[in-house]
């Protein structure tokens, strides 16, 4: 296996949910912006937005809505966004209907080049030695998060990302063995779940020296557990916030 500065960054990458009381200077803001500006994009479309979020009652709107004290307290919050809006106003402003920007095509075009600016990133952001943790919790409560941002028709935050200096050295987290999620040119269907046996005991053993106060069941467990049994959501939300801000219309 080829090894690297980046490479091995990359391998080796931990979420980071405590930094110190350090915001980003303007030279690391500048260089973050800059990468996001550059990232690959579907048909040159540049269907995505960046916002940092410095309002203090903003932030602290955000973290109550993310249910996790580290959203928008130390370091700097970034929430990336699928956008529409600026192209749509750019075909009327010249005479011109909205086109398909209100098809799913559209919106999956621009979610695919929100999150490959998220990842362009994050890679940049442990290049400089920095820390950060996704923020999928961003859609938690959809509709109340929509109107804290006070987004445009068109546009949707698709993730957040906090940044900032670590102030700890969380362990590597265990992934699944390759075998199971890496396949050459034909999906393999012939999965067991026993087969995940020594996985599981991996991820138990990974938990219990993370905090063995606080008991996480293997990863089968996991699976099978809460998080993805049958129960209404705010996340639920989703398809009529979608529906609300103009996208994927043609999605019944």
């Amino acid at each position: 296996m080829i090894h690297n500065t980046t490479i091995d960054s990359q391998i080796n990458h931990r979420s980071i949910r405590k930094f110190k009381d350090q915001e980003l200077s303007a030279d690391q803001l500048q260089t973050l912006y800059t990468v996001f500006q550059h990232t690959a994009t579907s048909m040159f479309m540049q269907n995505t937005s960046l916002l940092h979020i410095t309002d203090e009652a903003k932030k602290a709107k955000i973290r109550e809505l993310c249910n996790q004290n580290y959203v928008g307290a130390e370091g700097d919050l970034f929430i990336f966004v699928v956008d529409l809006y600026r192209n749509q106003q750019i075909r009327q402003q010249l005479g011109k209907d909205d086109g398909r920007l209100h098809m799913t095509d559209l919106f999956m075009q621009g979610m695919d080049d929100t999150l490959l600016a998220w990842q362009n990133v994050a890679n940049a952001v442990e290049s400089m030695g920095l820390g950060y943790v996704p923020l999928g919790t961003i859609n938690d409560h959809p509709l109340a998060m929509l109107e804290t941002l006070a987004l445009p028709e068109l546009t949707f935050p698709a993730l957040g990302m906090q940044v900032g200096v670590p102030d700890q050295e969380p362990q590597l987290k265990p992934r699944l063995p390759q075998k199971f999620t890496v396949f050459e040119d034909k999906y393999r269907r012939d999965f067991k779940v026993s087969d995940l046996d020594d996985y599981d005991q991996i991820v138990t053993q990974y938990y219990d020296l993370r905090d063995s106060n606080r008991r996480i069941d293997s990863f089968t467990k996991q699976i099978t557990g809460a998080k993805l049994d049958k129960h209404s959501i705010d996340r639920d939300e989703l398809p009529e916030l979608l529906h609300k801000q103009g996208l994927c219309l043609d999605w019944k």
